[in-house]
């Protein structure tokens, strides 16, 4: 299979929707630009110059006007240069969109709308330009929550994105736009609610989200070194979750390592860890460990944010601690690539 990176990805995945739906569009600060979001609207833009244009900073008044696209038949994509701008517009979002087909009782059709936003690190953006927002959007019923980890993840939930009839968030992590991995030529969708297990293993669970999927595999390869088999676990979506897979694995290894890319008080780590004792409590044979932020905000010196972050020997470490070994990991972090902006 031919290999694509992330960006790609996302990019083809974007122009064989538009290709077979003419009612998709695509909106956002920076599509059109030669930059693209990473690249991945610039074909998009080429193709299909109509569809695919610049918006002003008018997240609210956006997201209310794809809203209403949406109710009379098209399917716009918004896109959010990081996610953090979405906050001016979660009323839209959430008090409309989510709730659209339950407050008119499906009586005023659909919005199917679908907003990618750009989360995560990246070469000191501060306190306000690197969240990730997962937990409070998967808090509301309604909307759907993806976080692709791998390039024909990126693709195939885009694809499924694109032919729900519910509100869809897919977050990216400005780290994997480059990533690269093999991608299916033809339009796949992949399902929503329909964990992937990147790694076997027996001995400990990590289920790990967006960038930490790549940090927990990293993670793994050493645990393996110290003679502990890891299972690496990607939901993919945080809503739906694919509560089976997670209990499966967590039965089979009784530890479980939740890695989320978001802070741990009231976090998709919590969520996942309140599911183990819930329903998987008797297979436990150690507490459940959170790798999440600091519980603090994003500083912008890279020192601290170096510390800030955790990383594949963060993952490690905890593992090596769940098993009570003194051992301490190796040099298996990897140097912060992204070199910034969108």
């Amino acid at each position: 299979m031919r290999t694509l990176s992330y960006s790609r990805a996302i990019s083809e995945g974007l122009v064989q929707a538009m290709q077979r739906d003419e009612n998709i569009f695509v909106t956002g600060i920076a599509v059109d630009y030669p930059s693209g979001i990473f690249g991945s609207t610039v074909e998009p833009a080429e193709m299909f110059p109509s569809r695919v244009f610049d918006a002003p900073a008018m997240e609210d008044g956006l997201t209310g006007i794809a809203i209403g696209a949406a109710a009379v038949g098209k399917r716009p994509v918004i896109v959010h240069p990081r996610n953090d701008f979405m906050f001016q517009g979660f009323d839209q979002l959430i008090n409309l969109a989510a709730k659209w087909s339950y407050m008119y009782g499906g009586q005023a059709g659909r919005v199917p709308i679908v907003v990618r936003a750009v989360i995560g690190r990246g070469w000191g953006q501060g306190a306000t330009h690197s969240q990730s927002l997962q937990s409070v959007l998967a808090h509301f019923p309604g909307l759907i929550v993806a976080m692709p980890a791998m390039p024909a993840d990126a693709k195939g939930l885009l694809l499924t994105a694109l032919q729900q009839d519910s509100p869809v968030v897919l977050l990216e992590h400005r780290t994997l736009y480059g990533h690269e991995g093999e991608v299916p030529e033809r339009p796949i969708p992949i399902p929503f609610g329909r964990a992937a297990v990147w790694r076997e293993g027996s001995d400990l669970t990590i289920v790990a989200t967006s960038l930490m999927v790549h940090e927990a595999l990293a993670a793994a390869e050493e645990l393996m070194r110290h003679g502990i088999d890891a299972e690496v676990v990607d939901p993919r979506t945080i809503r739906p979750l694919d509560e089976e897979t997670i209990l499966a694995s967590i039965r089979k290894t009784g530890r479980l390592i939740v890695a989320d890319t978001s802070w741990e008080f009231c976090g998709f780590a919590s969520e996942v860890a309140a599911l183990a004792v819930e329903k998987a409590f008797h297979a436990l044979k150690a507490p459940v460990r959170r790798i999440a932020l600091a519980d603090c905000p994003a500083p912008v010196s890279q020192p601290l944010e170096n510390a800030f972050y955790p990383k594949a020997s963060t993952i490690a470490q905890a593992g090596l601690n769940l098993f009570g070994s003194n051992s301490t990991v190796g040099e298996i972090d990897h140097e912060d690539s992204f070199k910034g902006p969108y």
